[in-house]
C-alpha cells in the first residue's frame, strides 16, 4: 500500500513538473505604454497625472515592406498587433474641434499613402480589427501622413513628444502620424 502510494506521489509530481512547462512562447509583438505628460519624464512636478495613455503592442519589419503591403491602405488596421490598440483619456479631450469624453477606447487607423483616418471606437477587448464595427465609432479624424528622413523604424512606435502640447506621434518603417488632442 506504501508503495503505491509512493508510485502515485511521484506520477503526480512528475506530472505537475511536465505541466508547468508547458508555457506558451514569448510573444515577439512586445505590449508598450505611451503617456501623455510622459510619466518617465524626470522633468515632471511631482503629483502629475497622466491626461491618456495609449496601450499597443509593437509589430516588428523584419525587413517587409510595410505600408501598403503588410498593412494595405485603405483598409483598417487595428493600429499595432495582437489585441487592438486602447487609448484612454483620462479627461475630456478635444481632437481637431471634436469633443472626447474621458474614457476608454479602440484606436484603429486606416492608412493612406498621403492621409490616415483615425477611429476612436467603443468596442474593447478584441484581437486585431476582425470584429471592428464602424457603427460602435465614437469619432473619426483624417490627418497627413509624412515619410521620413530617418533610418526606418523597425518597429512600430507610439510617443508624445516631450512639450507642453499632446501630440499623438505613430511611426513605422519610414511614415509618421500626428494626432494633437488638447485638454
Amino acid at each position: 500500500m506504501k508503495k503505491t502510494t509512493l508510485i502515485y506521489c511521484m506520477l503526480s509530481l512528475l506530472a505537475l513538473g511536465a505541466y508547468a512547462q508547458g508555457f506558451r512562447a514569448v510573444d515577439k509583438s512586445s505590449l508598450d505604454y505611451a503617456y501623455f505628460p510622459d510619466h518617465f519624464a524626470h522633468d515632471r512636478k511631482d503629483g502629475e497625472k497622466a491626461l491618456v495613455r495609449v496601450t499597443y503592442s509593437r509589430p516588428a519589419k523584419n525587413g517587409r515592406e510595410v505600408f501598403g503591403k503588410l498593412v494595405p491602405y485603405g483598409k483598417v488596421w487595428r493600429t499595432g498587433a495582437n489585441e487592438n490598440t486602447e487609448i484612454k483619456f483620462y479627461q475630456d479631450a478635444t481632437i481637431q474641434g471634436k469633443k472626447v469624453k474621458a474614457g476608454t477606447y479602440s484606436l484603429f487607423t486606416i492608412p493612406g499613402e498621403t492621409e490616415w483616418t483615425i477611429i476612436l471606437n467603443s468596442d474593447l477587448d478584441y484581437w486585431g480589427a476582425f470584429k471592428y464595427k464602424e457603427a460602435n465609432d465614437v469619432a473619426r479624424f483624417t490627418v497627413p501622413s509624412k515619410k521620413s528622413t530617418d533610418a526606418p523604424l523597425e518597429h512600430f512606435s507610439i510617443q508624445f513628444p516631450k512639450g507642453t502640447d499632446a501630440i499623438l506621434r505613430m511611426g513605422w518603417d519610414n511614415t509618421i502620424v500626428e494626432v494633437p488632442i488638447t485638454f
